[in-house]
């Protein structure tokens, strides 16, 4: 994944996101989430040994949903979850290699699924820079998820960097709780045709229609399922301008799939450019609770129920 394949480079990101949809026939995405202290018993033969822990899971999972022929549209692994394993003044990044591994077995089991790295990163525009090259060139992401909250010249480096081969997801209305302390508030808007008023989350939605027209099939937004009539009206005004949709939500944060599709097909929103989000529903569906000896079967039912209620 470091370095785009010949191509990758003649396509946009706009466009592998449909092709990887039109592959796998539906536009599910797929949170990799750890949580060490939910693995299985039988996995964790070692507590502190994070890296091989994780691995084993993660192994297991993969390989069976490959074998099962379940392919969703991308997957979406949350840095924090896994550089939070690493204690780097011990010389110890068991977090980190553990992502590099299986970002390695995603490569091979699944060629061509798209990988979105959630890292929320936003900063001045030489920070930006670095945090581009992390994602894209340290990672081999395929895209990578940005705060627009420092403006411009905080989101185009990823763009830059990136090149239209990648993907940028601007964070837009978002799916936790607190979303509403700001995204929400109504903001006003000077332009030609005077003084408008409107949610912060809607003025971000136009700044990345506008920013768009110069990255061409490059930037997307980040729109949760759990605020549907906000999520109605950011697909209804994107879609006219086919901008990529990451929706997080779905699973254990209370947002089903089925209705969210349907929210977007009656949208008049191109739902093969969505990429609809289920982590931990999906990695350790049993939460907090002691996972099942047949945990293995409980993923992958819920694995199979996300791509059935994403289906095209």
């Amino acid at each position: 994944m470091g370095f785009p394949k010949k191509d990758e480079v003649r396509m946009t990101y706009r466009d592998i996101l449909n092709e990887s949809a039109r592959r796998a026939g539906n536009c599910a995405c797929v949170g990799l989430d750890p949580r060490p202290g939910n693995l299985p018993r039988k996995i964790v033969m070692d507590a502190g040994d994070h890296h091989g822990n994780l691995v084993r899971f993660f192994s297991i999972l993969l390989k069976e949903a490959a074998r099962r022929n379940l392919k969703p549209a991308a997957f979406k692994p949350n840095i924090g979850y896994w550089q939070c394993l690493d204690a780097p003044r011990k010389g110890d990044y068991q977090g980190s290699r553990a992502l590099a591994d299986v970002l390695d077995m995603v490569e091979e089991l699944f060629p061509g699924v798209p990988v979105i790295l959630d890292s929320k990163r936003g900063d001045i525009a030489s920070s930006s820079t670095n945090y581009a090259h992390e994602a894209f060139n340290s990672w081999g992401a395929h895209a990578v998820t940005v705060s627009p909250y420092m403006g411009s010249d905080s989101v185009e480096p990823f763009a830059s960097v990136g090149g239209r081969h990648r993907g940028v997801y601007v964070l837009n209305r978002t799916s936790n709780r607190g979303a509403q302390d700001f995204q929400g508030m109504d903001v006003r808007d000077r332009n030609d045709s005077g003084e408008k008023k409107e949610p912060l989350y809607m003025a971000v939605a136009r700044r990345i229609v506008t920013w768009e027209k110069t990255y061409g099939g490059t930037l997307g937004a980040v729109v949760g399922a759990t605020s549907p009539a906000e999520l109605g009206a950011l697909a209804s005004f994107y879609a006219d301008h086919e901008i990529p949709l990451l929706i997080p939500g779905v699973g254990s944060q209370g947002a089903g799939a089925t209705d969210t599709v349907s929210l977007l097909r009656d949208s008049g929103y191109p739902v093969e450019l969505a990429r609809i989000n289920s982590s931990s529903g999906i990695t350790m569906p049993w939460k907090d609770t002691p996972a099942p000896d047949s945990w293995e079967d409980m993923c992958m039912d819920a694995w199979s129920r996300l791509l059935e209620e994403t289906v095209l």
